[in-house]
């Protein structure tokens, strides 16, 4: 049985017993406060269930009774299923849902629960590093390794430094497909939520800050030992090892596997090859280069964008390594798999298209080459849908990666509509191609994916896909599936097990996973996900396979599908690194939303309503009459506040300028020419291409640093006209550049109208209206803004009542301070 603790064991008792026939799953982490809730009860008779509780762990109060319920009837291994829906309960704390005396393991609900879930896989990746380990503070497989496999015949045998990257899984073989999959995932995590990923590790792996997000430090790890397979533009590898490693559980540092030279010495080298390949008794059914060199330059693409801050002559290497990849791969289309060794086994890539539209997309994106853009579309036409989804079956990997992020960067271009539109279309298609399958199964938890060997790996790359979705639409249709899926892997599930090592603390999470760290020495490999459930009938048929203890799962395990928390069970329960690494996206997601500020399509409009403090900020493009009364009113109440202007602004009062960030206000952009960037009345209508976006703001932040003004280190933005939608959100966010607008309500952005518009507001009316708000709703974590300067036509200037307004919220005992420290997580 597994641990917990006495608290939770004195409260569960009930549930635990030979006579048990039905239980409760839940998330074990728990439920957003938006979230669709839903938990799932199944039970080993035929019966059916018309009322649930939410049950107050602390107080052992019904909080909520619910008769929200889908009967979903017989299910593997059960007789009777129901989805229990209390998305109408949204108050944050610790529950259990109960059923007669049947009770849940209790969980969470709150918008912070997931603070600090996006640490949780990178623990795992940094105790998957070969070469350095800071896992184990040595170093394994120093010698890697001699060439094998030259598709040309004359390279092998070979030395190449190839030390480096990470293992693949809990043995120790290391893959292009895979390590070039799991950088993609690192950085593609980062570039949607960077302030979620934090810097607690150094670029070695061993504890201490070094100034660069752990998460890109560990895609970083991986960025050089692709270079080194990568030697070369004529020269690229395809795999380190192959099954030999397989020769007994023990910790990569004493690995002392003979590969011909020596015990513990090199290990084979494969190069990537157009040709079927494996040295023993089986072969690969390899075709061409295309599979290998798309990841190749897909990754070599966003690490050269993202490390540029930090690595610029590396990231200058990487871009020029990642065109040359992408032209190999195009001339040699066709999938490059992975070798086998003594058994049958390998990574049964057949596609290939999805790979070099990546990289065509990702080239476009840095490169702004229209022809790059072609080329994704082209090749995204060629596999519009990731065949898995809605499948019943698939061989290992053979459709790979699980999620097609091409599909997502074609979607989000408005260079290109007609493509943004059949793009939106084909991720919508393979989403729905899911739900079909969970609708058609009758599944109790909604789960379309079908149990293939890593099962878990599909799961999050159709999360993945339904959050990248939904951003980019709105539509609700998959909400319901993307939380349940998420909820599997967290515990609701037939087994009420999570699938990832160690997650969430104290609860029932994989105690013996395929690992020599934790089998054998009971080293925790917190953060690794585990492979998943599968089809009995290929666990049935796996080589090796056994169980080495008594299955406490046994009364969920079906003839459909098991999952087995064992050890010997190399097929359900051996974390990959891949998996891994892919979670890095979602668990970023889930926790931004720890995240109180107030967004609205990507803006954030407002810090904590909780905390009494509030940004006072000001904008500017053509006057600045108000400056020096603002600047003195400041400095008299010492107050900082933060001033957005356009890049106009900055060249026609560059010393103004200088002198408020002398002051030590924050100084931000407010686009170069105050250009109006989404249609008034269609605001999700885009008036500007991506080129010209990127241009303006650039050149916003370029004529700050001409004029000599140091750039802030979190790089916040308001729009022109204070006017944007969702599609600008995310091109300034791919610039690392967060916008933020005024907080809604007080009419304090009116200052600028004159007596002959229609909404004209006078200064008194301002003034009385910001301080009426703040009487009746707070103006907790507000952005107030006002203008530096405005048209002559507006003698009543709001910045001469601006002394008055500063003493009247310390008064009423505001803070006000910094937008970097109104916003701070």
């Amino acid at each position: 049985m597994k641990k917990i603790s006495v608290v939770l064991l004195i409260l569960l008792t009930p549930i635990f017993g030979f006579s048990q026939t039905q239980w409760i799953r839940v998330n074990q982490v728990g439920y957003l406060q938006n979230d669709i809730k839903v938990a799932v009860w199944v039970s080993k008779e035929k019966k059916n269930v018309s009322r649930f509780e939410v049950i107050d762990v602390q107080s052992g109060k019904v909080v909520y009774s619910g008769n929200k319920i889908r009967n979903m009837g017989k299910q593997p291994a059960f007789e009777s299923s129901a989805r229990l829906d209390f998305s109408d309960f949204s108050a944050p704390g610790t529950y259990l849902i109960k059923i007669g005396e049947r009770k849940s393991v209790p969980f969470k609900i709150g918008n912070d629960i997931y603070a600090g879930a996006s640490e949780i896989p990178l623990k795992y990746m940094r105790q998957q590093r070969c070469g350095y380990n800071p896992f184990l503070r040595d170093s394994c497989h120093v010698y890697d390794g001699i060439t094998v496999g030259d598709p040309d015949g004359k390279r092998d045998g070979r030395y190449y430094d190839v030390v480096g990257g990470w293992h693949d899984a809990s043995d120790y073989l290391q893959y292009v497909t895979t390590s070039a999959n799991a950088v993609y995932q690192l950085l593609f995590a980062y570039s949607q939520y960077p302030d979620v990923f934090g810097d607690h590790y150094q670029a070695n792996g061993d504890e201490g800050a070094n100034g660069i997000p752990d998460i890109l430090d560990e895609a970083k790890w991986g960025l050089d030992w692709l270079v080194k397979m990568n030697p070369d533009k004529d020269t690229y590898f395809n795999q380190v090892a192959d099954d030999r490693d397989h020769a007994g559980m023990v910790l990569p540092t004493r690995q002392k596997v003979d590969y011909g030279w020596g015990a513990g010495k090199e290990r084979s080298v494969y190069f990537c090859s157009p040709k079927p390949q494996g040295l023993f008794n089986y072969k690969n059914r390899s075709t061409g280069l295309a599979s290998t060199l798309g990841k190749y330059a897909s990754s070599f693409t966003l690490g050269a964008k993202l490390l540029a801050p930090y690595y610029p002559e590396f990231s200058e290497m990487l871009l020029q390594k990642a065109q040359d990849a992408y032209c190999k791969g195009s001339e040699n289309p066709g999938v490059c798999q992975t070798a086998p060794g003594g058994a049958p086994y390998f990574y049964e890539e057949d596609n290939w298209a999805d790979d070099m539209q990546l990289a065509a997309a990702e080239m476009y994106n840095v490169l702004r080459n229209s022809e790059y853009l072609n080329h994704a579309v082209h090749y995204g036409r060629l596999e519009p849908v990731t065949p898995w989804m809605g499948a019943d079956s698939a061989r290992h990997y053979q459709w790979y990666p699980f999620v097609n992020l091409g599909n997502y960067h074609l979607a989000l271009q408005n260079d290109h509509p007609a493509a943004r539109t059949e793009f939106i279309r084909n991720i919508r298609t393979g989403l729905q191609r899911v739900k079909d399958r969970a609708r058609d199964l009758g599944d109790a938890f909604l789960n379309g994916i079908p149990f293939i060997w890593c099962s878990n790996n599909l799961t999050v790359g159709f999360i993945t896909q339904c959050r990248l979705y939904h951003e980019l639409t709105d539509d609700n249709t998959f909400l319901e599936m993307e939380t349940a899926m998420r909820d599997w892997l967290l515990g609701c599930n037939p087994w009420g097990t999570s699938m990832i090592v160690g997650y969430p603390d104290g609860a029932d999470t994989p105690e013996d996973p395929h690992s020599a760290f934790m089998h054998l020495h009971g080293m925790p490999i917190t953060g690794g996900l585990v492979d998943g459930p599968i089809y009995t009938s290929i666990f049935n048929r796996l080589i090796g396979i056994y169980l080495a203890n008594e299955d406490e799962y046994a009364p969920f395990q079906s003839d459909y599908v098991v999952y087995h928390d064992d050890f010997a069970d190399y097929s359900t329960n051996e974390p990959t690194m891949d998996g891994t690494a892919s979670l890095c996206f979602y668990l970023g997601y889930l926790n931004s939303q720890a995240n109180v500020n107030e967004k609205v399509l990507g803006g954030i409009v407002r810090g904590n309503p909780s905390k009494k403090k509030l940004a006072l900020i000001f904008t500017g493009h053509e006057f600045a009459d108000g400056a020096e009364a603002i600047r003195n009113t400041l400095k008299k109440n010492k107050v900082k506040a933060s001033f957005f202007l356009t890049g106009d602004f900055y060249r026609k009062f560059s010393s103004l300028a200088v002198n408020l960030q002398h002051d030590g206000h924050y100084l931000g952009p407010h686009s170069d020419t105050h250009v109006l960037y989404a249609d008034w009345e269609k605001r999700d209508s885009t008036l500007v291409s991506r080129d010209v976006f990127e241009k303006d703001l650039k050149d916003n932040y370029a004529t700050m640093e001409n004029i000599g003004l140091k750039m802030e280190q979190k790089r916040y933005f308001v729009p022109p006209y204070e006017w944007y939608n969702g599609q600008i959100s995310n091109w300034a966010k791919a610039m690392h550049v967060q916008i933020i607008n005024f907080t809604p309500g007080t009419t304090s952005n009116a200052d600028y109208t004159t007596p002959d518009m229609n909404n004209y507001r006078s200064s008194q009316t301002i003034y009385r209206n910001i301080l009426a708000y703040e009487e009746k709703n707070t103006l907790n974590g507000f952005l107030l803004l006002m203008h530096i300067g405005t048209d002559p036509k507006r003698t009543d200037k709001l910045y001469n009542r601006l002394d008055d307004l500063i003493k009247e919220l310390k008064h009423r005992g505001y803070e006000l301070v910094r937008v970097e420290e109104l916003l701070k997580n």
